[in-house]
C-alpha cells in the first residue's frame, strides 16, 4: 500500500459538489490531461468560459525524508490561469506544479453549456446547489466507508477491532487491564530423559481455589535448562480483581506436560494500567513478525528463491569446502541486475545482526561517461528530466541482455536516439568508459563490526557528516562487495581493446565472457555520468 493507491479512494466532499454542479449545468468534468514538466500550455478538449477547478497529485517529503503522494486542488490566480486565446490551462511560475508525468483534472464552462443543460443557477441556496449538495453528501460517505474498510485491512492503518483481526494472523493479541497477567515458572524433572520441552501457547494452569490461566506464547523450556518463566493471562471467567492472585498460587497444570514436574508464580499477578494501544499492538504485530526465522541459512535461501534468483552457493564458517570468515555469509546468485539491489535489501533485513552478508553475483560493470548537445534555453528542471530519460533508455537496452551477451555502444546511442526525443545521433559523444567485474573470489572478508570500524576510522574527527556516509555505505547494499577494474572488457569491432577513437564514436563492445563463463552486464551510471552542452 502507498500513499498514491490511499489517494484514489479520498474524494473530499467540496470536490464532488463541485463536480455533480459542473455536470448539471453542461460543464466538462474531470478532462484528463497528463502533465510535463517542458510544458506550461495545455489546450482543453472543448471551447471554454472559465475554468471551474484543477486537480491533481503533488509529491511532497515527509519528516523523515519519505516521498509522500497527496491529492492537490490547485489555486487559479496563483498556481494557473485560464489563457483564452489559446484555450488552455497555463500553469505559472513560482505556484504549484502537479508531479511529472501525472495527470491532473479539469473541471471548466463550455461556451455551448447552456445548450446542454437549461440550468445556470449555483448560487448557494438554490434549487441546482442544495440537491448536488445532498447528493453529493452521500456520494463522500461512501467513499470514505470503502476508504475505512480498505485501510483496515492494513497494519499499519487498521485501528480498533479491525487491528486487532490483522495481528491475529501472527497469534498476536491486544494485552488489556480486564485481564491479570504475570510470569508462570516450569520446572524440569530431574528424572525425565526428554530432551527439549515444548509449552504450548494456550496451556491451561490453575490455582487451588481453580481461577484458570492461560500461557499467552508458545515457550520451550532447552536441553540443560532447569526451568523457564512462561507469560501468563487470566482466563475468561476470571476478568478483573478475580485474576489478581498471590504468589505461589497457580501450582497445576489441566493437562500434565511430560518432563515438567512443577509450576509456580514467584510474583503475584497484577492487572495493567491501561489497554494495549493500536500503536502499542501495532509495533510488537510488527517485532512478532519480524522475529520469525530470521537469520539462519534456511531463511536466507528462502529470501533469494522469493526473490526469483538461482542460488549458487553460499559460504560461512561451516562450509566444508569454501570457508568465509568468522561472522560473515556469502550468497553466490544468478539474477538481473534490475532484481539485485531488491535481493540485497531483502537479505539485509533478513541476516542476524552482528553478521556481515555479502550477496554477490558475475556482472560485468558498464559505466559509460557521455557529452550530449542539447538545444539552448532548456531549463534545469527539464536538463533534469532529460538526464533521467537517457538513463532509463540505457537501462532498457541493458536489461535486454541476456548473460554472455555484449553491450555494445552504438546500440547505447540508438536507444537514447529512439527512446528520448530532440536527441539526434550526431549530439552524443563517449567521454570516456570504465569496466569492471564482481570479485566473487574474496567478498566478505570482513565482518560487520570490522567493516564499521575501518569506516569509523578512515572518517576524519569531527566530521559527523563524513562519519555518516561513511557508515551508510557499509549497512547500504551494494552490487557487490568489491571490484575488480578489468579493462580487457572493452574491445574494438575486431576484439582489440578499443581505441579512443572507437569510444568517443560508439565503436566499441563491453563483452560479459569472463574466464570461458557467462556473466551478465550491468549499467552502473548516475546523472553526473553525463555532460549537457549548449548547442
Amino acid at each position: 500500500m502507498t500513499a498514491e493507491t490511499i489517494s484514489l479512494l479520498n474524494r473530499p466532499y467540496q470536490q464532488i459538489v463541485s463536480d455533480i454542479l459542473t455536470a448539471m449545468v453542461g460543464g466538462v468534468v474531470n478532462e484528463r490531461i497528463v502533465f510535463d514538466v517542458n510544458q506550461t500550455h495545455y489546450p482543453l478538449a472543448h471551447r471554454a468560459t472559465d475554468i471551474r477547478s484543477v486537480t491533481g497529485t503533488v509529491t511532497t517529503e515527509t519528516a523523515s525524508g519519505t516521498p509522500q503522494v497527496n491529492q492537490y486542488t490547485f489555486q487559479i490566480g496563483i498556481d494557473f490561469v485560464y489563457s483564452q486565446p489559446d484555450n488552455a490551462v497555463a500553469w505559472l511560475a513560482g505556484g504549484t506544479l502537479p508531479d511529472d508525468q501525472s495527470t491532473f483534472y479539469v473541471d471548466y464552462f463550455r461556451q455551448d453549456s447552456t445548450a446542454i443543460s437549461p440550468l445556470t443557477d449555483l448560487n448557494v441556496g438554490s434549487v441546482t446547489r442544495t440537491l448536488s449538495e445532498a447528493v453529493g453528501r452521500e456520494i463522500a460517505t461512501v467513499y470514505q466507508e470503502i476508504n475505512e474498510a480498505y485501510l483496515a485491512g492494513f497494519v499499519d492503518t487498521a485501528t480498533g477491532t479491525s487491528l486487532d483481526l490483522v495481528v491475529s494472523i501472527l497469534g498476536v493479541v491486544r494485552r488489556t487491564k480486564e485481564f491479570a497477567v504475570g510470569l508462570v515458572t516450569f520446572f524440569r524433572d530431574p528424572a525425565s530423559t526428554a530432551g527439549s520441552i515444548s509449552i504450548p501457547q494456550g496451556t491451561v494452569m490453575l490455582t487451588a481455589k481453580g481461577v484458570i490461566f492461560e500461557c499467552t506464547e508458545l515457550t520451550t523450556l532447552q536441553l540443560g535448562q532447569v526451568r523457564v518463566d512462561v507469560p501468563a493471562r487470566a482466563g475468561a471467567a476470571s476478568k478483573g480483581t478475580a485474576g489478581m492472585v498471590k504468589a505461589g498460587e497457580i501450582n497445576r497444570l489441566e493437562v500434565p506436560i511430560a518432563g515438567i514436574s512443577r509450576i509456580t508464580n514467584f510474583d503475584a499477578t497484577m492487572l495493567g494500567a491501561n489497554d494495549e494501544t493500536d500503536d502499542q499492538l501495532r509495533e510488537r504485530a510488527k517485532a512478532t513478525l519480524q522475529g520469525l526465522g530470521k537469520g539462519t541459512i534456511a531463511a536466507l535461501t528462502g529470501v533469494v528463491f522469493d526473490e526469483l534468483a538461482t542460488l549458487r552457493g553460499i559460504r560461512d564458517p561451516n562450509s566444508p569446502d569454501a570457508l568465509a570468515s568468522p561472522g560473515s555469509v556469502v550468497l553466490l546468485v544468478d539474477t538481473e541486475p534490475e532484481r539485485f539491489i531488491s535481493l540485497q535489501s531483502r537479505i539485509n533485513e533478513t541476516r542476524a545482526a552482528g553478521v556481515l552478508t555479502t550477496v554477490i553475483a558475475r556482472y560485468v560493470f558498464f559505466q559509460p561517461r557521455l557529452m550530449v548537445t542539447v538545444a539552448p534555453g532548456m531549463t534545469e528542471a527539464g536538463k533534469v528530466k532529460l538526464l533521467n530519460e537517457m538513463i532509463a533508455a540505457i537501462q532498457t537496452y541493458i536489461d535486454s541482455l541476456k548473460a554472455g551477451d555484449p553491450a555494445k555502444g552504438a546500440n547505447v546511442i540508438k536507444a537514447i536516439v529512439t527512446d528520448v526525443k530532440g536527441v539526434s545521433t550526431k549530439n552524443i559523444q563517449f567521454a570516456e568508459v570504465q569496466t569492471s567485474r564482481a570479485d566473487i573470489a574474496k567478498p566478505g572478508s570482513e565482518n560487520l563490526v570490522d567493516a564499521l570500524v575501518n569506516a569509523v576510522n578512515a572518517t576524519p574527527q569531527g566530521d559527523n557528516a563524513a562519519l555518516r556516509a561513511s557508515i551508510e555505505d557499509v549497512l547500504s547494499p551494494t552490487f557487490s562487495e568489491s571490484r575488480i577494474p578489468d579493462l580487457t572488457l572493452l574491445q574494438g569491432p575486431t576484439g582489440l581493446p578499443a581505441t579512443d577513437q572507437q569510444i568517443e564514436t560508439g565503436q566499441f563492445q563491453v563483452i560479459s565472457i569472463v574466464n570461458g563463463e557467462k556473466w551478465t552486464v550491468a549499467l552502473d551510471m548516475h546523472p553526473s555520468d553525463i555532460v549537457l552542452l549548449d548547442q
